[in-house]
């Protein structure tokens, strides 16, 4: 396993080492591609969103459509019994 006495020399007095030129152009390609990744995933993100709202509208809808559709119905409200006829 790993040896918890070792610490690794770390001297305040030493320069930093300067990044060459080719790790500055891949830091920048990087960064460009992950943020063309965000913008993607941010597009998506709202897409989803609309189509939520949407199915949620029309769900709304159906369910608001059927309830004001069943008030309506009175054939049962107007229903009496008929007269029975007496042989005389």
């Amino acid at each position: 396993m790993g040896d918890s006495s070792f610490k690794p020399n770390i001297s305040a007095t030493d320069k930093d080492p300067a990044l060459k030129q080719a790790e500055i152009a891949y830091m920048k390609l990087i960064e460009e591609k992950n943020r063309e990744r965000v913008h993607k995933l941010q597009q998506i993100a709202k897409k989803n969103r609309i189509t939520g709202f949407t199915i949620g509208a029309g769900v709304l809808g159906v369910y608001l459509y059927s309830i004001f559709a069943v008030k309506q119905e009175t054939f049962l409200d107007d229903f009496d019994e008929p007269v029975k006829v007496q042989k005389q």
